[in-house]
Order: C-alpha cells, then structure tokens, then sequence
C-alpha cells in the first residue's frame, strides 16, 4: 500500500505529537525509552479508544526522536537554555515544553528535514497541548534561536 503525501504527513505529524507525550511519560515515570517506545507502539499508534481511533504514527521518525533525544539530552538541554532567558533555565520550564525542546532539538539533528519545518510542526504540537495560551509563540521563539545555533547554513 503506498501513502499519499498528505498521509505521510499526517504520519510524521502524530509520531512527533506521540514523541513529546512519550518523552514526558519517561521524565515523569522514570521509564526506560526502550519500555516506553514498546508502550506507544503497541498502544497507542492506530489504537482505537472510546470509538476514536488514535492518528498511526511515522514509526520510523518517532524512534529516531526518542533515541536522539534520550542520547543528546545533555547538548539539546544545554542549547535550549542558551535559548532561554537567564532566569528561566530549562528545569524550570513546564514539563510537557521541556519534552517538547528535547523533540525538536532531535530533530534538528536530521539534516534532510529543514529548520523550519520542524519548527513549524512542534509549534503545532504546542497549539494541541495549550490551545488557549501563548506557550506557541515561546515555543517558536525558542525553536527559532535553537535552529539558527543547529544549523545556520539554513539561515542564510
């Protein structure tokens, strides 16, 4: 079965919306990303709940997410605190964000998925976790600062 390209995008969408949650059930639980992955992919991706069926995810993205994130925490912590403002270092952000940075700056390792577009999508990941408020223009202020420190050749 080939997908079309709004499929797949679709797909990419929800593996990073289920990167975020899976990367804050690890910092909340304590949860190995090998159990946590296990979790979700069983789980969650396709799943159907109270007659609404979960979004299938990108599996191929989300692992790749969760592994770079769990394996460059440090760095991708230490980039979003350069990002942030003195007073406010990455631990004291609200947990579901700070998972949020984690993802994003994962995934501004990938050289083949361009600065923008990633921030573009994990601000829509902010947008489903905090619809009223204005958590989505930190978020994109942040992901903006960290792109250019990630790769500046795209900003040229």
């Amino acid at each position: 079965m080939t997908l079309s390209g709004n499929q797949k995008r679709k797909m990419k969408s929800a593996a990073r919306l289920y990167a975020v949650q899976a990367l804050f059930q690890m910092e909340s639980s304590g949860q190995t990303v090998e159990a946590v992955k296990t979790e979700f992919l069983d789980h969650r991706f396709g799943a159907v709940y109270d007659g609404n069926e979960m979004q299938e995810g990108d599996v191929d993205l989300f692992s790749r997410i969760l592994e770079d994130a769990v394996n460059y925490q440090a760095s991708i912590d230490q980039m979003t605190d350069r990002a942030l403002v003195a007073k406010w270092p990455i631990a004291r952000i609200d947990p579901t964000i700070r998972a949020l940075f984690r993802a994003a700056g994962a995934e501004f390792r990938d050289p083949n998925t361009p600065p923008k577009v990633v921030i573009s999508q994990f601000v829509d990941v902010t947008q489903a976790f905090f619809p009223d408020g204005r958590e989505s223009k930190f978020v994109n202020a942040v992901l903006d600062h960290m792109a250019r420190e990630t790769r500046p050749q795209d900003f040229t």
